[in-house]
């Protein structure tokens, strides 16, 4: 694995092959996320678009006890105990969802021990989501006294329903692994030793298949999510046209009548 250049110790970014990995390293606090965090993630995902070798994005926590447990509370006195502190804070998080949710490939939580807050709005960004069955989930936002916006919310109804997502904002209580699983919050729900073979499992296969296609396919996703009168069909549609006049098209239907392993190369 390598390093990223410009990541500090609290927010690792590090490359593996086709894939790139953001790591949250504040294991002490379960990886809870300050104002710094956010911000090193933002530069972190600059890096990753602009890396050509990069095929998929797996964001995870260090440790075994936490994936992410939301902000960093101790911050708070001297990150949002003011209107102006509270807007800056707001808008460096904002900036990292956003960067995550549009990243134009595919992205991957690994999910091990608490997910909250947060970290529950990080997973949400992401296109798959793959825990353990030690993780557990929960938003205590109405706990906290803390406003809780549209994006959030619509990401997580987008996943769950509505009626589910207002049940874990409403209840504010800790939902198991199972639970997470049964109402589709999680792809996949796998014993603790066995998180890392699945991941490493989904990465490759993804890995190996036409980035042409896949980008297509995520952009249709987030054109889905969208107002139908935002969304960019005509640009989808290029996207789609793409890849049937790629060389990876090409490539695929030779595969296929040779009976041999594709090799994209995404152009």
């Amino acid at each position: 694995m390598q390093d990223i250049a410009g990541t500090d110790d609290k927010l690792i970014g590090r490359k593996d092959g086709a894939v790139g990995h953001v790591i949250f390293n504040n294991p002490d606090r379960h990886n809870a996320v300050s104002l710094d965090m956010w911000q090193a993630m933002s530069a972190v995902m600059d890096e990753f678009l602009a890396d050509e070798d990069i095929r998929v994005l797996v964001v995870s926590g260090a440790g075994d006890k936490a994936f992410v447990s939301g902000a960093d509370i101790s911050k708070f006195e001297s990150e949002r105990a003011t209107k102006d502190a509270v807007a800056a804070y707001s808008a460096a998080s904002r900036a990292a969802y956003d960067r995550l949710y549009n990243f134009p490939k595919p992205t991957l939580a690994r999910i091990q021990g608490y997910c909250i807050g947060g970290g529950a709005a990080l997973a949400m960004c992401c296109d798959l989501r793959v825990c353990n069955q030690s993780a557990s989930f929960g938003i205590p936002a109405a706990k906290l006294g803390l406003g809780y916006g549209y994006d959030g919310l619509k990401r997580l109804s987008d996943i769950v329903g509505v009626s589910r997502a207002m049940e874990m904002f409403y209840t504010a209580r800790r939902f198991s692994a199972r639970e997470a699983y049964e109402m589709g919050l999680v792809n996949a729900c796998v014993p603790d030793d066995e998180l890392d073979d699945v991941v490493n499992g989904i990465t490759a296969r993804i890995g190996e298949n036409a980035p042409l296609t896949i980008a297509a396919i995520k952009r249709a996703a987030r054109e889905i999510g969208k107002n139908p009168e935002d969304r960019n069909l005509d640009e989808l549609a290029d996207m789609v046209q793409a890849c049937f006049d790629s060389q990876d098209y090409i490539e695929g239907r030779r595969a296929f009548m040779e009976k041999r392993k594709p090799v994209f190369k995404g152009h």
